[in-house]
């Protein structure tokens, strides 16, 4: 039945994706990132989704065969890596209590997994096939950052849930173009992780001024990453072949 539903539209494979994972996360966040219900759900619409990718030959065109072979022309995905450390610019303070902590870790691990795979694998490899390169990076980073108003659900302010998602935008522009240029979504779920991962010990004693500059500052090295990748790396070239490959095996 998935693959049938794949097969016959990619998109609205996708969007199906997206609309379970908000929803399901929006609902679930309300009780705390420690909560190990939010853990199982994750670790099981992770799988799930690497089940099907994995069981349809899909592992290739999805970024999940390996790491980038183009790693020098990707500047070796350095400011991916200061982005990802973005959240102890401010000081470490763990947030939970074992062992919700490690709950919470492992949640915050699955949720740049399962990201990932939505927005820069379903999505944006779904819009690839019938449009536009520049259609596909705007809608997926876009989609990506327009879904971080589930935090207005989750006690946030507005003003801080608008610079989360202008963040997250900025963010998903340089994922989906990292991914897009090194055919790998490895480096992409692994920055991600580490944001999501360390947002648990970032310190609730940064002044808000600090927390401004440091969303500023990241938006601007992803936005710069971003165009770089655009103007200066290309594809190598056996990814070209893959995303001409539009049926399952």
């Amino acid at each position: 039945m998935m693959k049938k539903f794949y097969e016959k539209n990619e998109i609205l494979f996708a969007v199906f994706w997206i609309v379970l994972y908000t929803v399901s996360m929006g609902n679930l966040r309300n009780l705390g990132d420690d909560s190990p219900y939010m853990t199982i759900w994750l670790v099981l619409i992770s799988l799930l989704m690497f089940l099907f990718v994995w069981k349809y030959g899909l592992m290739e065109k999805y970024g999940l065969s390996g790491w980038a072979k183009n790693n020098k022309a990707m500047l070796w995905f350095i400011p991916l890596w200061i982005a990802a450390s973005s959240n102890l610019w401010g000081g470490v303070s763990p947030r939970y209590q074992l062992p919700g902590l490690i709950f919470a870790v492992i949640s915050m691990a699955f949720v740049g997994f399962a990201e990932e795979l939505i927005f820069r694998g379903f999505l944006f490899k779904a819009i690839l096939k019938d449009g536009s390169v520049i259609t596909a990076v705007i809608v997926s980073s876009v989609t990506f950052g327009l879904g971080h108003i589930i935090n207005l659900f989750t006690g946030h302010e507005l003003t801080e849930t608008l610079l989360q998602i202008v963040f997250a935008i900025a963010i998903g522009f340089a994922f989906t173009m990292t991914y897009y240029r090194s055919g790998s979504l490895f480096p992409c779920i692994l920055a991600h992780s580490i944001i999501d991962v360390f947002s648990l010990f970032a310190s609730d004693n940064a002044s808000s001024l600090m927390n401004w500059v440091t969303h500023i500052v990241v938006i601007f090295i992803m936005i710069a990453y971003g165009l770089y990748l655009v103007k200066c790396v290309d594809k190598p070239v056996s990814i070209d072949s893959i995303d001409r490959k539009n049926s399952l095996k």
